[in-house]
């Protein structure tokens, strides 16, 4: 039997921002709102770099040569958080990395700075950057 749940908000009972999921083998939870990404990116950062997409990010600008300059729309609640990255070039190849840029801008609860690199480990511009972020918004 199935059925279907529609709702505009939730809420937790006993902490509204607290919901616990049953995990996969039922018996251990885990917290709804601490899984969920609290933003999220793909910036082009070749020619007239630029976000192609977004969540919670109100802005972006091209710091020079590799570097991304991106601020929240609603604040992290500390700068001990998360974020996973991921850069690639269209065309070309060879193997490329993307870092939180301490030298461009220090992580922040408002701003998150990334630098790319390219093969030789250069900074480099690349054609898409894409990050996650998770933790508790403020």
């Amino acid at each position: 039997m199935s059925s279907e749940l529609i709702v505009d908000e939730l809420t937790g009972r006993a902490s509204a921002g607290s919901i616990a999921v049953t995990a996969e083998g039922g018996t251990v939870t885990t917290n709804l709102q601490q899984g969920l990404a609290k933003a999220w990116l793909r910036y082009n950062g070749t020619g007239t770099a630029a976000l192609t997409d977004s969540f919670n990010i109100s802005s972006f600008s091209d710091g020079g040569t590799g570097i991304g300059l991106l601020v929240y729309t609603s604040n992290m609640g500390n700068a001990n958080y998360n974020c996973t990255m991921g850069v690639g070039e269209i065309s070309g190849g060879g193997n490329r990395v993307i870092g939180m840029s301490g030298a461009a801008k220090t992580l922040s609860t408002s701003e998150i700075g990334f630098k790319s690199f390219g093969t030789d480990f250069g900074a480099a511009d690349q054609d898409f950057n894409c990050a996650t972020v998770f933790g508790d918004l403020a």
